[in-house]
């Protein structure tokens, strides 16, 4: 007996029928091998049938959430198990359903006793379900096998092959007997590091052929687990004049039992390598939509078909060479680590393709909720945006819930070398924050530099307008490109080009851009980008100022751009013309080292014999509470009012001793001959409520002129605290800034604290600045200097 379709299941249940009763043997070994953690344990029973696993389970001593997609199996376990407590009964089909009544923080044992043959897509559940265990949990597979069941009826049962598949990629695995079934205990996330793998040699001169890129209602792709072990599209050659499109819609057909019209076929990109050095040439083609029903129709060459997350597609083991440089170039980078290919991308039209599953619009609505509630989405134009752009289809290769985290949580898309990240999808209440600091109208065309697509996909909804999006590094835009046309509005251009240079010419609409958004930390402001901004138009960037980055809002008023707004942020750094890595000093061997993040570095002569003598201390007498711990606005203050001023970094434990500042973490600093003074907040009043915690700020110094060097910094602590602070973190003073071109006079500018780069020359106009605070001490000729980021 093998069920299909749901009514059938209905059907069984509604009659009374059931299955194999739990036997003596399985509650032992569920005993030995699962018991209940100590204070209790929650687990979920998935195919719980009428319910006997998971009552059991509940009499164990487990909390335990019992899964069924049939009403009438959940109906008859409720009535039958009415008497057991600790037991949710939930209607849900983990393969469709979207799983928002399970556990978020996970299970500490998962259990599908006489299920698993009936899944369809084993692996994407196999894994799912992993993903789902708490560390040091088990998922306990019970299945009939084919060795041990008639021949009538081994459609309810796996075979060797099967159950070596169901294994792979989890740390442990004991199969064990219980009374004729195989009872599977598997441990550790169900990873396997995806592979490239090739077939057996061709006897051929070369070869060509075209692989079908299929997603179901959920953006899930499909792939044939073949004899030889490996995930394969559906594809193979074309025949006679068969052009690849046709190839591709027949081998689906023959392969798969689905059906597509040619005319949904798309060729979007020609791969050329070659197999066991014969020239190879393969056509992707994309199939936007297709009926039938997914059926194994070459038994002889595939063991079955299903559809796979693409977050997932990194850790599914072997999969064939042209399938996994197919997936690649629709989904660049959800799999690491591919050969080398030659791709020739093509141009041709073709419909965005739609399909999500419904837990990522249940997400979605969530993030923008808190995003709504934080209050960074005031318009609706940006709410709606947020509802609606689906930004897990910007980033395939994170899971759902990391897409559509709605707290500071960055996607990671793209590292360098060094693993330094260079490319991601930018927090969704920040990303949100920025858009509604563009002040667009309806119809608006915005510059983006530095591209993703998300980002500039929210853009052009909120303002019902286009987007021209510019990035350095091709990879970058391929990905772009790829995503928008998969999930695009087509109202968003990407274009490779260094950032720093604006738009290319032709793209700059007439009068400039509305708005412009700058999507990396810049530490100096293009020219460009005001020249091609359109008078009255905001630019909205990072902006680096003594080392600490701001998100500022400015307006185009002729030839001076004026900071409407600040905000707290942190980009990836700028890799284009304009990037600026940080002159530094390393001291004490590289446990210390001093960054010089504007301006050029100075000398440091017998500064670490400084460091070694006695530390003056000064204490400032301004105290904050772990409530409003905040101090960016201090390091700005000081970043923009200090001569001299300069970042001291610990980079070792050791030295915490000796300056009191963490490892990895730095302190304003102003360095004066053979001498150095930084600002730090000492613990001084402990409580076990953080709320009664408190600290306070401390100027310690080293060097003859330490004490001098203290003092200034303390009096512009005391300034700070009298001027511009304020008891919430987000209603600190800012100042009022300008953005001069560079070469503008002395004269020509506006009276206070002024930071010069090399495009522009920065005016800040601090409340309570009226009398500048004392000069710098002597300094002395610059030491050689390293160059850091």
């Amino acid at each position: 007996m093998t069920y299909t379709e749901r009514d059938e299941w209905e059907q069984h249940y509604r009659e009374g029928k059931g299955w194999r009763r739990l036997g003596e043997r399985e509650q032992e070994l569920l005993a030995e091998h699962v018991p209940v953690p100590e204070g209790g344990g929650l687990a979920l029973d998935m195919g719980c049938g009428t319910g006997e696993l998971a009552a059991h389970l509940a009499r164990a001593g487990y909390t335990v959430d019992a899964v069924d997609f049939t009403d009438s199996a959940i109906a008859r376990a409720r009535e039958e198990h009415a008497d057991i407590e600790g037991v949710r009964w939930l209607q849900l089909d983990i393969e469709r359903d979207d799983p928002a009544l399970l556990h978020e923080e996970g299970y500490d044992l998962i259990t599908m006793r006489l299920a698993y043959p009936f899944v369809r897509d084993r692996g994407r559940i196999a894994h799912g379900l992993g993903e789902r265990l708490r560390e040091g949990g088990a998922f306990v597979v019970i299945t009939p096998t084919v060795d041990n069941t008639p021949s009538e009826r081994r459609g309810i049962a796996l075979d060797e092959d099967e159950i070596t598949l169901l294994g792979a990629g989890w740390e442990t695995v004991e199969r064990l007997d219980a009374d004729g079934l195989a009872f599977l205990v598997l441990r550790g996330p169900c990873h396997l590091d995806t592979r490239a793998v090739e077939k057996r040699p061709t006897t051929g001169h070369a070869l060509t052929g075209a692989l079908a890129v299929v997603t179901d209602d959920a953006g899930r792709v499909l792939l044939g687990r073949s004899r030889l072990g490996m995930l394969e599209l559906p594809g193979g050659k074309t025949t006679g004049p068969e052009n690849f499109a046709a190839a591709a819609v027949r081998e689906l057909a023959e392969e798969t039992g689905l059906v597509a019209n040619p005319s949904d076929a798309h060729v979007v990109t020609m791969l050329v390598d070659d197999s066991h050095g014969i020239p190879r040439l393969t056509a992707v083609v994309r199939i936007t939509t297709w009926t039938g029903t997914l059926t194994t129709v070459e038994a002889d060459e595939f063991d079955r078909w299903e559809f796979f997350d693409l977050h997932a597609l990194a850790c599914v083991g072997d999969i064939f060479v042209p399938a996994v440089l197919a997936i690649d170039s629709v989904w660049p980078g959800v799999i690491p680590g591919l050969p080398p290919v030659v791709s020739y991308p093509l141009a041709t039209e073709r419909p965005p393709v739609p399909g999500e599953p419904d837990e990522a619009v249940r997400l979605r609505q969530a993030m923008a909720q808190t995003v709504i509630d934080g209050g960074w989405a005031p318009s609706e134009p940006v709410r709606d945006a947020l509802r609606t752009v689906p930004r897990h289809r910007f980033a395939p290769e994170a899971n759902l819930a990391a897409a559509y985290d709605g707290g500071d949580r960055a996607v990671i898309t793209r590292r360098d070398a060094t693993g330094t990240a260079i490319s991601s999808v930018s927090a969704a209440w920040l990303q949100a924050d920025m858009i509604e600091s563009l002040r667009l109208r309806p119809g608006a065309i915005v510059f983006e530099a530095g591209s993703g697509g998300y980002n500039a996909e929210l853009i052009a909804h909120a303002a019902d307008g286009r987007v021209v999006s510019v990035d350095i590094d091709p990879w970058v835009v391929r990905r772009t490109r790829a995503f928008l046309a998969e999930a695009g509005s087509g109202r968003v251009t990407a274009v490779e080009a260094d950032g720093a240079l604006g738009a290319p010419a032709h793209l700059v609409p007439r009068g400039g851009f509305d708005g412009s958004v700058i999507t990396y930390n810049c530490w100096d402001i293009s020219p460009a980008w005001r020249d091609q901004l359109a008078e009255g138009g905001r630019l909205v960037m990072p902006l680096e100022m003594g080392g600490y980055t701001r998100a500022i809002e400015f307006e185009r008023r002729g030839e001076v751009l004026h900071a409407r707004r600040f905000t707290y942020c942190g980009f990836v750094r700028d890799q284009g013309q304009q990037g600026r890595p940080a002159p530094i000093v390393p001291l004490l061997d590289g446990a210390l080292t001093l960054r010089f993040d504007d301006g050029p570095a100075v000398g440091t002569q017998g500064l670490e014999e400084a460091l070694r003598g006695r530390r003056h201390e000064v204490a400032t007498g301004v105290t904050m509470r772990a409530a409003n711990s905040s101090f960016g606005s201090l390091q700005l203050f000081a970043a923009t009012t200090v001569p001299g001023f300069c970042r001291l970094a610990a980079h070792q434990e050791s030295p915490e001793a000796v300056t009191g500042i963490a490892k990895d973490r730095d302190a304003p600093a102003l360095l004066g001959k053979a001498s150095l003074a930084y600002l730090i907040h000492v613990q001084t009043k402990e409580s076990h409520r953080r709320e009664d915690k408190e600290w306070e700020w401390f100027a310690y110094a080293f060097g003859e002129q330490g004490p001098e060097l203290a003092e200034r910094l303390v009096a512009t602590v005391l300034a700070w605290d009298r001027h511009i602070r304020a008891e919430a973190n987000d209603e600190h003073a800012d100042p009022v800034l300008s953005v001069h071109p560079a070469g503008t006079p002395d004269d020509a500018l506006p009276a206070g604290d002024v930071l010069d780069k090399v495009n522009c020359r920065l005016v800040f106009r601090w409340p309570g600045r009226d009398v500048v605070l004392p000069g710098p001490a002597e300094r002395p000729v610059a030491d050689a200097v390293t160059e850091g980021v």
